[in-house]
């Protein structure tokens, strides 16, 4: 006689769960839905009642997972994996555009010359936005972000451009000039990455030199360093492009690498998992 299998619960309930626990919040998985946080406490109420489990503690102000939560949670979030992977898979349902947000000098030196590879993964529309908020502003939403970090972010999907290494560089023009590129004007960058105070109390070399011009943005200052306009403490990366031609040159072997770098994040909302292995082809 053929055994009846056990019914499983509904799947809105399953989500209400998957997305509270992820969450750490009913109510934040109720704006991720977008039902209301009581609709997601009676599914998770329901589900409790299904299965004869209690899945979360409840304190006055935050929810936490439970033994049998803890447990049964990434068999619930590998399930649901599973099935989106395999709906695009098979059924193309996959995104059809791609945004990605990114300070103006990563956009200009990095994505410009990937636009052409972008638009393909993208198979529908690209859309490219210049960040104007702080390097920790990342929520997880339906857009890539890329951020000057050290990878601490909580998204499911994140990896590094490239390892950051900086060096003194400035153009051919003002290497012909006389004495030593120590005595030379210095251009400095706000931010992030270490400046002339760093390479100097690195590898010596007298007193803080003080900036003759300071720039807001790396792609500001490295306008200046290409017309001659002085030494930049440059990210070997980004100006890849410009020692290759010898627009601009390394004045010293020596290098400061550093511990942050620009890092690719994203949520599951804003990327398929296809379209994520192949931004992790061609980004780094």
């Amino acid at each position: 006689m053929h055994q009846q299998r056990a019914t499983l619960p509904p799947l809105e309930w399953i989500r209400a769960f998957e997305a509270a626990a992820r969450c750490g919040s009913f109510t934040a998985a109720a704006v991720e839905i977008g039902i209301t946080q009581s609709a997601i406490s009676q599914r998770i109420a329901q589900l409790e009642k299904r299965l004869g489990a209690v899945l979360f503690h409840r304190h006055p102000r935050a929810i936490t997972l439970t033994v049998e939560g803890e447990a049964w949670l990434p068999h619930i979030q590998s399930a649901l994996d599973t099935m989106r992977d395999s709906s695009e898979a098979l059924f193309g349902t996959g995104r059809r555009h791609l945004t990605i947000s990114a300070s103006q000098s990563v956009i200009d030196l990095w994505l410009a010359p990937r636009l052409n590879a972008l638009s393909e993964i993208a198979g529908g529309q690209l859309a490219v936005q210049t960040m104007v908020l702080g390097a920790h502003d990342a929520p997880e939403d339906e857009m890539i972000r890329i951020r000057y970090g050290v990878g601490d972010w909580p998204h499911p999907y994140k990896m590094p451009l490239y390892s950051e290494e900086i060096t003194p560089m400035a153009a051919p023009g003002l290497i012909n000039s006389s004495g030593h590129w120590s005595e030379w004007p210095r251009i400095a960058c706000s931010g992030p990455r270490p400046d002339w105070s760093d390479w100097v109390a690195h590898y010596g070399g007298g007193t803080t030199p003080v900036p003759h011009l300071r720039f807001d943005t790396f792609l500001s200052a490295l306008g200046a360093a290409r017309v001659g306009a002085g030494v930049l403490l440059g990210s070997q990366a980004l100006c890849r492009a410009d020692l290759a031609t010898e627009r601009l040159m390394r004045l010293s072997r020596d290098q400061m690498d550093h511990h942050a770098t620009y890092w690719v994040i994203s949520g599951k909302d804003a990327v398929t998992r296809a379209q994520w292995a192949d931004l992790t082809r061609i980004m780094t």
